[in-house]
């Protein structure tokens, strides 16, 4: 009888332990429980726009779940504004020593996206950026291989003339400034069929000061709505001196006065200021921003707002 008493507690004591997590987000979960619905990645990891959907696990996140640990505006730039029917599946996570990169697969529909999120080790939100997406199209097979550094490099190929394979390549790296900042580039197309990457193109801009501020494609300043009124998220990209001279940065700007801000990160010596006079935005690098642009190449410069469609200012 004793026995019988024991075995059935030890089956109450295991069935206990073996409880599963609740995903869903209608109650707290663990941070514990939160990482560890990833499987880790230990190798380089690859993946296509043709098989993405088949890399994550089964398991699905809630909304809420992952809205516990990452903030609404980082996870709009994953998934868009509109959150019905979207599932959440983990796909890997690469630990390092102060971060955690955390590959998710967002899919709603028949649209699936890879995306990544950086956290510290007490699971507190760094950063955020899309990856891949299985809806392009546009004629190229494009694919994502990570490596432990960690480096993403975001492929895209396509077969030319003479069967001469095509390719563009980038690589993206999370910085000590909390930002992903292009590390390399690669490509053996005509510079004119290379389409620069904004990585802020799809976000908000119905804020006053938000849009596009441009000389031309390939010099430009781009504004989004940020956190409240006083903050934007800007991407700055220009080519100097035919193109030997490029500089790139994405970051988060703060109003000081009505027509003054500055951009400054903690971890960067980088600072620049910008500067509203109507239509026309002047920036003037004041830090050091050699990590951001060529040796012989500045950020400074002044860029006319582009006019926009009524329709833009709807967005998000």
């Amino acid at each position: 009888m004793k026995k019988w008493i024991a075995g059935f507690l030890l089956l109450g004591i295991l069935s206990c332990k073996e409880k599963k997590t609740d995903f869903s987000g209608d109650v707290p979960l663990k941070a514990s429980d939160f990482i560890g619905a990833f499987p880790k990645i230990t190798t380089v990891f690859n993946v296509t726009d043709t098989n993405v959907g088949k890399k994550a696990d089964t398991l699905t996140i809630g909304y809420k779940a992952l809205e516990q640990f990452v903030p609404d505006s980082a996870l709009d730039i994953l998934t868009g504004k509109d959150k019905k029917r979207l599932q959440i599946h983990p796909v890997g996570l690469i630990e390092k020593d102060k971060e955690n990169y955390l590959l998710l697969n967002f899919v709603k529909r028949n649209k699936t996206t890879l995306g990544v999120i950086v956290t510290d080790k007490k699971i507190k939100f760094l950063g955020a950026k899309e990856l891949l997406s299985n809806a392009r199209d546009d004629g190229y097979t494009h694919s994502v291989s990570v490596n432990r550094e960690p480096t993403f490099i975001v492929s895209k190929e396509r077969m030319g003339k003479d069967n001469t394979l095509l390719f563009s390549r980038t690589g993206w790296v999370f910085n000590n400034a909390g930002l992903f900042m292009v590390a390399i580039h690669d490509s053996n197309e005509e510079p004119r069929k290379s389409a620069i990457i904004n990585p802020i193109d799809t976000l908000s801009r119905k804020n006053k000061l938000s849009g596009d501020y441009v000389q031309d494609k390939k010099n430009f300043v781009s504004l989004r709505d940020g956190k409240d009124p006083s903050h934007y998220v800007f991407f700055i990209h220009f080519e100097k001196d035919g193109g030997s001279c490029t500089g790139e940065l994405k970051g988060q700007l703060v109003i000081h006065t009505p027509n003054t801000a500055q951009f400054s990160a903690s971890g960067d010596p980088c600072v620049i200021d910008f500067n509203f006079e109507g239509n026309t935005l002047k920036i003037k690098e004041k830090g050091s921003c050699g990590n951001h642009r060529g040796i012989k190449c500045f950020f400074d410069d002044s860029f006319r707002k582009k006019r926009e469609p009524k329709t833009a200012r709807k967005q998000g």
